[in-house]
């Protein structure tokens, strides 16, 4: 006893030490170190139970329970079965005589112990387990305890972890099945009774099941008519909120945490009875229950303070149980009318949050309700819509317009700008089912929008009403608009799910949206264009003359209202397009003059550069406004260019004006002096103008003239590189694009062939000028100032190519022309650039964009002598030094490079094949070495994309397929060539699945099972004598080594895919081999594991088979590894 005694005091003072603030690391670890050994000790758990029943000291409680943990999770089976009836006898009185005292934290984990080994145990070595929960629950002084160790059971055993056999987890689930009704007749009784005990009509019975509680009185049609009708329980729920002691509250909060568990897991059945769903919603109230709250806050006590936030957490978990059930999508015929009435309770519920008609009234009511109830209370609103609003609405009875002013009146009264973005969401989803019902049933289109009309103009006016400072200048301003998350500020993102609901709104009611948008933006446009009268000129300039500071804050409210309208008109461009565009021309029109007349104004006055009284507001201001009304134009570019398809056959002088006086808008803003926000707005209207209007005057408008003047002159100042390269891509698309309309006759192409060359000519020529020859080697100039000019031209240069890279034959053929100076200067440089990686990087981008956009007409003979330049440049050293030493830059050449090559061997024809081989062995020989073994992702994704392209796009490089060998074999089993090459790449598929990176061994899944679909790789012969097996078996030791298990499905399908070519082999040869060679398992557990792989050979059946095998392969090992040494297993 006395060395008990002492081990006890040698271990609290261990512990007080680990925990010290003083304590090194060094000694923590050699602390850790002792505490281990003395856990895997034969009889450890003796000298635990001692500690336990004997210390106060909270660490050595915690750590004596992780040994009794350990020795039940990973060494059970080796325990002697004395000793296990001891541990089951002795850790349960444990818990009974102490739970009281314990801490907490202490008293749950205990209990997670012994529920521990009732999943190993029960029922066949721990008979009453269960039955000993059921008589904690039942007793009254231990109810609160039952109820933590049957949430615990719910946990543990329901869906266990990975330490069990299957077979066992699908026993474990049974039995808990066969249990449910008990349990929730147990949980349903506690929650009655506390609520009958304190309730303040208590004499009145509970309704009995049948009154007015079953189908048997009221037909589920009558249900629905009633949905937001006062429910026949309604009088229950009408009843005051009994107050409810301490005790009372923490026994319910367990009981429905418990609810809410089972809910998650157990299906949708009769055992969950009308009367356990009433008393449910009893709790529900607890949440809106405001009075409580305030009388706690009125008594003033912390006490009371506390009882209030608990009396709100019954809400909050009543609710999470409803939602639970509520998110079950498959619900059983006899389930449906429960779930009538669970809508018709909540809906009863939400009317009680929201009644009241003074709107300030209710969102204060709002505001003193927990956060998380409201919360729980929109989840409900977003699961009822989401899941079950299809089922419910396609009754005639559903009442639908009275639901949607519940949800309007509660969506705009949230006190949490979170609240009403998940409120948006809910909207969203509604307005996302009914455009898709409307879709499938056109027919009923008018009926279904006039159901539904009155309730979508509102919403559409309110949310409007909310993005402006005009009305909610309060809420607004608490909005952030400096801190980007997920590249957006949160003002944006307000902004921005704000106008999805207004165009999702257009979308279904066009004309009543716009003509509830256009007032509201002509009134801020009146502001804006009046400001011109209030314009003074001042010794440096001009200056805004408004200057008292309610006029400053009213236009600065105005303002930022214009610029968010400005958004939303941008926003509904698309429903004036297609097969609308006549009907609704004269609502565009009328937008789009508005718009140009806007973005001439700013132009003209230059409100940009105008001096204000608060220049830190007004000036940002006004700048974005200028901005979002060229931002606006622009979303109209595909309107202009119906119009302009329109206007050809009519040849009308309206849209020639709007066009030009665009142009007059923008021209201005192309300078250097402008803001960047404002200049790249601009740029790229005209780059919109220049691509998808394509006007055939519009190279002929001064303005443009102008901008070409501009670009070409080498002594103006160069734009931002941004701008620089939109305004160079909208000069050379006015040149290169085909004019719609018109016949290729009239296209003028020799003419826009000149102007193009010249164009290009300007803006390459110091970068032309860089090309070494015999007469002057190189001009001598410093390395950065080459670096730049070689930057600039090439950025703008690949924009180019890349922007008409998908056009026709004709405009790649005249940009082709008129690069190819600057490519052949490109490749001559090249060499000289090999060992500045930045460089190549930029050249290799060109060259990439060149090889996608412009092979064809760069012709063969060219191409050839490019890529033979990069096969000499990129040696085993050179690809070394890029791949190790120079960081990701010196990677991302490699992989252009890569890239390049995954172009060449997609070329179709016979052109590039002689350069198979090469391409190969560069690959195998000398990328791959270098990177096989190295655990950094970078280059591989990029390397094994060009593998797989190769084999794809070249499949009888190694597969040669006669018409005449099918006809005589009766299948084709072609001639193999180049087998050495195909092994290799094999081999380096199957290492790749050896290897840690998640995104590669994806990729390079589903390149193996492409070619399989496409190619039938698996059933090739080479693959399917020497490499099938290989593979399978590389699979399936990823499954059990877990190291992939986000992609165990798709593992799981090429495992069956691979099998399915010779199901004979898998099952009679390979599966027995692979268990023969699997250590950590004894004969009898592999006999096991072989008789419970089904031959089963339908994908679902066989797929569950694998994860069978690999759960339970790993079970086995978990028991092997926790016997003690030395033991004989029979």
């Amino acid at each position: 006893m006395a060395s008990e005694e002492a081990s006890l005091r040698a271990l609290e003072s261990l512990m007080t030490e680990f925990f010290h603030d003083c304590t090194t690391n060094e000694r923590k670890r050699e602390i850790e170190e002792l505490l281990d050994n003395f856990a895997q000790q034969i009889g450890a758990w003796r000298l635990c139970l001692y500690f336990l029943s004997s210390t106060r000291n909270d660490y050595v409680m915690m750590y004596s329970l992780t040994v009794f943990e350990n020795l039940i999770n990973k060494m059970w089976l080796g325990v002697p079965s004395q000793d296990k009836m001891e541990i089951r006898s002795c850790l349960p009185k444990l818990l009974l005589a102490h739970h009281k005292t314990l801490p907490y934290f202490i008293r749950n984990k205990l209990c997670k112990v012994i529920v521990d080994i009732g999943r190993q145990d029960w029922p066949m070595f721990y008979h009453d387990f269960f039955t000993n929960i059921l008589q904690l629950i039942q007793s009254p002084v231990t109810t609160p305890l039952g109820l933590i160790m049957l949430k615990t059971t719910s946990e543990e055993l329901a869906c266990p972890r990975e330490d069990l056999s299957v077979a066992r987890k699908e026993e474990l689930r049974k039995l808990l099945l066969d249990q449910v009704q008990t349990v929730l007749g147990l949980l349903t009784g506690i929650l009655e009774t506390v609520w009958d005990k304190h309730s303040v009509t208590a004499a009145t019975p509970p309704p009995s099941p049948t009154s007015g509680e079953s189908g048997t009185v009221c037909p589920p049609r009558d249900l629905l008519s009633n949905l937001l009708q006062s429910p026949s329980s309604a009088k229950l729920l009408n009843q005051p909120i009994p107050i409810l002691d301490a005790e009372s509250e923490y026994m319910c909060s367990l009981a429905l945490e418990c609810l809410a568990h089972l809910f998650s897991w157990i299906p949708l059945s009769a055992s969950i009875t009308p009367s356990l769903l009433t008393t449910i919603f009893h709790f529900a109230r607890f949440g809106c229950d405001i009075r409580a709250r305030k009388m706690a806050s009125v008594n003033g006590s912390s006490q009371n303070c506390v009882l209030g936030q608990e009396r709100g957490r019954l809400g909050v978990l009543a609710m999470s149980c409803i939602n639970e059930l509520m998110s079950k999508n498959c619900v059983p015929m006899e389930f449906e009318e429960y779930l009538l009435r669970m809508f018709q309770q909540t809906f009863y519920l939400l009317q009680k949050i929201t009644k009241d008609n003074n709107a300030h009234t209710v969102k204060s009511r709002l505001e003193e309700l927990d956060e998380s109830y409201v919360e729980k209370f929109t989840d409900f609103l977003r699961l009822f819509v989401s899941v079950h609003l299809r089922r419910i609405e396609s009754y005639s009875q559903f009442p639908v317009v009275e639901f949607l002013t519940l949800l309007f009146k509660y969506t705009f009264h949230q006190p949490t700008h979170e609240g009403y973005f998940s409120c948006l969401d809910i909207w969203t989803l509604f307005l996302d089912y009914l455009t898709s019902k409307i879709k499938s049933r056109l027919g009923d289109k008018e009926a279904v929008l006039n159901r539904y009309e009155d309730a979508l103009v509102l919403l559409l006016t309110e949310v409007l009403n909310r993005i402006q400072f005009r009305y909610n200048q309060a809420q607004l301003e608490e909005l952030d608009d400096e801190t980007l998350d997920d590249d957006q500020t949160e003002w944006q993102r307000y902004l921005r799910q704000s106008l999805e609901v207004v165009a999702k709104v257009m979308e279904l009611l066009p004309t009543h949206a716009f003509s509830t948008l256009f007032p509201v933006l002509q009134d801020n446009l009146e502001v804006y264009l009046g400001l011109q009268q209030f314009i003074v000129t001042s010794g440096s300039g001009h200056r805004l003359n408004i200057t008292a500071e309610n006029d400053c804050r009213r236009l600065h409210c105005s303002l930022r209202d214009l610029s968010s309208l400005l958004q939303a008109v941008g926003r509904l461009a698309e429903y004036f397009i297609g097969d609308v565009f006549a009907a609704r021309f004269s609502d565009a029109l009328t937008v789009v003059e508005r718009l140009v007349k806007v973005t001439l104004y700013g132009s003209q006055i230059k409100l940009y550069n105008i001096e204000t009284a608060v220049p830190s507001v007004l000036k940002p201001d006004l700048i974005d406004v200028h901005a979002q009304s060229l931002a606006a134009l622009q979303a109209y570019s595909h309107w202009l260019a119906q119009y302009c398809s329109e206007a050809h056959r009519q040849n009308t002088q309206q849209f020639v004006t709007l066009v030009s006086t665009t142009m007059d808008a923008v021209t201005p803003l192309i300078s250097t002096k402008v803001q960047d926000k404002l200049l790249l707005s601009a740029c790229h209207l005209l780059v919109s103008l220049a691509t998808t209007v394509r006007p055939v005057f519009l190279i002929s408008i001064p303005a443009v003239q102008k901008v070409f003047n501009r670009i070409t002159d080498a002594s103006a100042q160069r734009l931002v590189d941004k701008a620089q390269v939109l305004v160079c891509r909208a000069l050379s698309n006015i040149l290169l694009l085909p004019w719609p309309n018109l016949p290729e006759n009239e296209q003028q192409w020799p003419v826009r062939s000149i102007n193009h060359a010249s164009l290009i000519s300007a803006l390459s020529r110091d970068y032309r000028d860089l090309k070494p020859n015999a007469a002057a080697p190189q001009r001598k100039m410093p390395l950065d100032d080459t670096k730049v000019i070689i930057h600039q031209t090439l950025s703008v240069l690949e924009d180019i190519v890349d922007s008409i890279s998908g056009e026709s034959t004709k405009s790649r053929q005249i940009c082709y022309q008129s690069l190819q100076e600057s490519v052949q200067v490109s490749l001559a440089l090249f060499p000289a650039f090999i060992h500045q990686s930045d460089v190549t990087d930029e050249m290799l981008s060109f060259f990439l964009t060149l090889f996608r956009g412009l092979r064809v007409q760069m012709g063969v003979p060219f191409t050839e002598q490019i890529i033979q330049t990069f096969l000499n440049m990129f040696t085993r050293e050179q690809l070394a030094e890029s791949i190790l030493h120079e960081g990701s830059t010196g990677c991302r050449v490699v992989e252009k490079f890569l890239k390049i090559l995954q172009v060449v061997v997609q070329e179709p024809g016979q052109v590039f094949k002689p350069f198979l081989p090469s391409i190969i062995s560069l690959c195998m020989e000398q990328v791959y070495p270098i990177i096989a073994e190295r655990p950094s992702p970078d280059v591989k994704a990029e390397l094994f994309e060009l593998l797989f392209r190769t084999l794809h796009h070249n499949w009888r490089y190694f597969f040669k397929s006669t018409v005449l060998a099918s006809v005589q074999r009766g299948i084709a089993e072609e001639q193999m060539e180049n087998e050495p090459q195909f092994s290799a790449i094999m081999q380096a598929f199957g290492q790749s699945f050896l290897q840690p990176d998640i995104h590669l061994f994806k990729q390079n899944l589903f390149y193996l099972e492409t070619l399989n679909t496409k190619q039938k790789l698996y059933h090739k012969k080479i693959f399917r004598t020497t490499m099938l097996f290989q593979f399978v078996n590389v699979l399936l030791q990823v499954l059990v080594h877990k190291s992939h298990d986000l992609l165990q499905e798709e593992i799981g399908i090429a495992i069956y895919n691979m099998a399915s070519v010779d199901f004979d082999g898998f099952f009679a040869a390979f599966l027995p081999e692979f268990l023969t060679s699997c250590d950590g398992v004894d004969a009898n557990q592999k006999n096991v594991l072989g008789r419970n792989f089904k031959m089963d050979r339908d994908l679902p059946s066989f797929t569950q088979n694998v994860h069978r095998l690999v759960n339970d392969l790993r079970y086995y090992r978990l028991c092997n590894d926790s016997l003690p040494p030395g033991t004989v297993k029979l």
